[in-house]
């Protein structure tokens, strides 16, 4: 990777021209607010640096919204800094198809270490800790953090990025969505009758949090062993002196602490990557923490949802969903699949598009069903749209009008009932959340004579290229 750790990553957005910079905002709502409001520009996607925040000393900072512009979800994984998002997901496929994986190395110390809380000292107030949104039940320091649990039968390492919401200067919230990994583990614990360990780091490289957050990794595979064969060097790790757990030597800050059986708080509500605050205020499982370590000076990097398309980290997410998703439908056995996108206006996870060349009956169907259950599809789906392999999934435009000329609504929408869900959908009702449906559309020429299907009255490329060699100077100055 072209950085040592989320500073001098940082050092090079900056020089990138990708970073504002903010002195003397507040905590509560003011930066949050100011993010929301800043990215509306979709032409105006930066990385936020909060420093001076009100009420804590200089250096105690907060960086906001790493990962929404390609040019530095280029930079994080080491790609070319002017790749298109079909160009990422093609690279992204490429590499992660014959790389191994290297398991963390251990060494005795690190930055992580240069300050060191435990017992009465623990003060997770002692952080910037953001309130981001008006409804917001609390302040969360865990947005785009990186939690890490061990299974208990296993020993396999999961890392998991799930909210984190503070309660007092010692707990702090720990929601994780039915089915996800952490939450598995979490219940294993329970069921035994024993508190679970977990380490929360939330600040650290974004090499980390694209690996914490990639939705297709087996049960078993620890994150750790997946970054460190897509960055080609193995994470350094310290032993964490209370849970034993493996931390990020370069991490900004961390807290290590327990999650007892029966042992929970009220959390939420939080506006979350759908746009809405849909899961509301409910009890959930709290954290004890037991120790707080810090670097000098340290950062929180956060990553709040807010309304589509410029959430959090929701760009990078959608196009690792839309590869992985790629990869399936050809492990599948699907044919002549172009490409996939994962739209960000559906929050990475509702809209689904896919690509095909037509070669049989049936074709579009079966991509659509595959693509909605395959394991980085089927979490909170709604539509799959199926388009021909002459319209650019990646282009809004083409795919509306594909829908609007192609397909018959009689004909061309198939219902799929009772799919996995989450208490995040805000469109199933409280106390009925856990199950959705799934719209196929399928927005192909129709198979049975898509070749008397009228033609399109775009011109040729071979007679747009005359025209831009003959003409280009007049057409784009």
């Amino acid at each position: 990777m072209p950085y040592s750790d989320l500073r001098d990553w940082l050092d090079q957005v900056r020089a990138m021209g990708e970073l504002k910079e903010f002195r003397g905002a507040h905590w509560d709502l003011e930066m949050g607010t100011i993010c929301d409001v800043a990215s509306r520009d979709r032409k105006l996607k930066p990385a936020f640096l909060f420093d001076d925040v009100v009420g804590y000393p200089t250096g105690y900072r907060v960086l906001v919204n790493p990962l929404t512009s390609m040019g530095r979800v280029a930079l994080t994984l080491d790609m070319p800094k002017d790749i298109t998002e079909m160009g990422f997901i093609e690279e992204w496929r490429r590499r992660t198809k014959h790389m191994g994986h290297k398991p963390p190395t251990l060494v005795s110390s690190g930055p992580i270490l240069e300050n060191v809380q435990t017992g009465d000292d623990v003060d997770l107030f002692k952080f910037p800790v953001p309130r981001y949104h008006e409804l917001d039940g609390g302040r969360y320091i865990g947005t785009g953090s990186v939690t890490i649990t061990q299974d208990p039968d296993t020993g396999w390492v999961n890392m998991g990025t799930y909210r984190v919401e503070v309660h007092n200067k010692n707990t702090m919230a720990f929601f994780v969505s039915p089915g996800k990994h952490g939450r598995i583990i979490r219940e294993k614990y329970h069921a035994k009758g024993e508190p679970c360990p977990v380490a929360i780091t939330f600040g650290h490289p974004p090499d980390i949090l694209a690996g914490a957050g990639y939705v297709d990794l087996p049960h078993g595979v620890s994150e750790y062993d997946f970054i460190g064969g897509f960055t080609g060097k193995p994470v350094e790790v310290i032993k964490g002196p209370v849970t034993g757990l493996p931390i990020p030597a370069n991490a900004e800050i961390v807290i290590e602490g327990y999650s007892y059986p029966g042992e929970t708080m009220v959390e939420g509500p939080f506006g979350e990557w759908t746009g809405y605050y849909a899961s509301s205020a409910r009890e959930e499982p709290i954290i004890r923490v037991k120790s707080v370590m810090h670097r000098n000076n340290p950062i929180i990097l956060g990553a709040p949802p807010t309304r589509p398309p410029v959430s959090g980290h929701s760009l990078l997410s959608a196009l690792l969903q839309s590869a992985t998703i790629l990869d399936s439908l050809e492990a599948a056995g699907v044919p002549d699949v172009v490409s996939v996108r994962s739209h960000e206006l559906g929050g990475f996870s509702f809209i689904l598009i896919v690509s095909i060349k037509q070669r049989y009956p049936g074709h579009a169907r079966q991509a659509a069903a595959i693509a909605s259950q395959c394991r980085a599809g089927a979490y909170l789906g709604r539509y799959v749209i199926v388009v021909d392999e002459d319209i650019d999934p990646y282009n809004t435009d083409d795919v509306l009008w594909a829908m609007a000329t192609r397909s018959d609504p009689d004909q061309d929408i198939d219902i799929l009932r009772r799919c996995w869900s989450s208490t995040l959908d805000p469109v199933i009702p409280i106390g009925q959340k856990g199950f959705n449906s799934r719209a196929f559309i399928d927005a192909c020429r129709p198979y049975e004579w898509k070749d008397q299907f009228p033609k399109v009255s775009d011109p040729s490329p071979e007679l747009a290229k005359k025209i831009v060699d003959k003409w280009g100077k007049a057409l784009f100055e």
